[in-house]
């Protein structure tokens, strides 16, 4: 069971939104309804499935609704239609005690401006969360200071928000998230007040912590990179509709439509983009007993210049390169075990394809994609990586 499940989620702002909701199912677009009833549709019949320990990214322009859906899922948003189910739980059915003790245990969120506290510190601030629970001074005091440091703020516990920079108080907001640790933390555009080198460290920050904690983590943003970068899987909303949704690469790779590839035109390709997009299967492998006559006939067959030497596991031994086969054979060698060369380069599947470029220009073979044990799976050509790079789909045999 998904941890965070959204049905039909729908907002319209107004004073007849039934109205409204009628010209929604009868397909009218939100410039039409707004016309027809004076009704802001601004979410439309959205459904989700966010998984356990899954940083899901939403993003969208402006006037997308994206804000409005994250605000929806802890109700400071209340929906005009539509389920929220946290872990199967009914959100949109509680009752005002049972929503604020569910919203203490398993929702924080971390807002765009901080929302600091100026006259508390930054140890009180981070506490706030488990001052509202309930919970002791002693453990709200430790529990915060943990997640400072986790932050990088162990020091400054006892500093107020007025004496910190902007990428700072941000760090106190997402420590105040973490310390307590809900099940689930709602991000809404956290880092877009910050400028572009404390917003890159900060994003260096949640993906590390995330690494590290694997939080279920909903976060809003408007910018691409941004998204491409942090999220496990991306939702693109358009006039509060949902038009795709996939991980990083499945959207620059398979754009739903013409609206999400001119949205995902300028993503720098060459860091979302990773091996295992590129990648083909190998078209053949040989054994180091494999005589040099036979290897070198199929590389002058294919026009290579080299293939790769497995064992049984189809681990990597070496490369067998043309030129060496050809003065084995001078020498009388019977078997390629003695020829082999060890001019190749490896790659994991998720390597982005920024780090094969170098690799590719001084490799006499495709680079290899291995798992952990060094198993070959997959080969990327040169010709397929600058396809790719070029944002060409890549259908290049090669």
């Amino acid at each position: 069971m998904s941890k965070l499940r959204v049905s039909e989620l729908t907002k319209v702002f107004g004073s007849r939104p039934k109205h409204a909701l009628e010209l929604m199912k009868q397909g009218r677009s939100r410039a039409e309804i707004l016309e027809a009833t004076g009704q802001l549709l601004a979410v439309a019949e959205v459904d989700l499935e966010i998984e356990e320990g899954e940083l899901f990214v939403i993003m969208g322009l402006s006037g997308s609704g994206k804000s409005t859906v994250i605000r929806m899922l802890n109700r400071l948003i209340e929906p005009t239609a539509g389920t929220v189910e946290l872990d199967g739980e009914h959100i949109d059915e509680l009752d005002p005690a049972a929503l604020r003790s569910v919203r203490q245990r398993k929702l924080s969120m971390v807002f765009q401006h901080f929302a600091l506290f100026p006259h508390r510190t930054v140890g009180e601030n981070a506490a706030y969360g488990l001052k509202v629970q309930g919970v002791e001074e002693d453990e709200r005091r430790t529990r915060a200071l943990e997640a400072l440091e986790t932050v990088g703020l162990g020091d400054r516990v006892d500093a107020y928000p007025n004496e910190l920079s902007g990428g700072m108080q941000q760090r106190v907001g997402l420590a105040r998230g973490l310390a307590t640790k809900a099940d689930i933390m709602l991000m809404d555009e956290p880092f877009s007040a910050l400028d572009p080198l404390i917003r890159r460290d900060m994003q260096d920050l949640l993906a590390t912590l995330q690494s590290e904690l694997s939080r279920t983590i909903v976060f809003i943003t408007h910018d691409l990179n941004e998204a491409m970068r942090l999220g496990d899987r991306i939702c693109v909303l358009k006039d509060g509709r949902v038009v795709q949704v996939g991980t990083g690469p499945e959207i620059i790779a398979n754009p739903a439509d013409d609206y999400v590839a001119d949205f995902v035109s300028d993503v720098d390709r060459s860091r979302v983009l990773t091996a295992e997009q590129t990648m083909r299967a190998v078209r053949r492998t040989f054994s180091p007993g494999d005589k040099p006559r036979t290897v070198l006939d199929w590389l002058d067959e294919q026009e290579f210049s080299g293939a790769y030497v497995v064992d049984r596991d189809k681990r990597i031994l070496g490369v067998a390169r043309d030129d060496r086969l050809a003065s084995g054979l001078r020498s009388g060698a019977t078997s390629i075990a003695d020829l082999l060369t060890q001019d190749y380069a490896t790659a994991r599947h998720d390597t982005p394809l920024a780090d094969l470029a170098g690799m590719a220009a001084n490799s006499t073979v495709p680079i290899a994609v291995t798992d952990d044990t060094g198993q070959l799976f997959g080969v990327v050509p040169r010709a397929r990586l600058l396809a790719a790079l070029s944002s060409e789909e890549v259908e290049v045999d090669a």
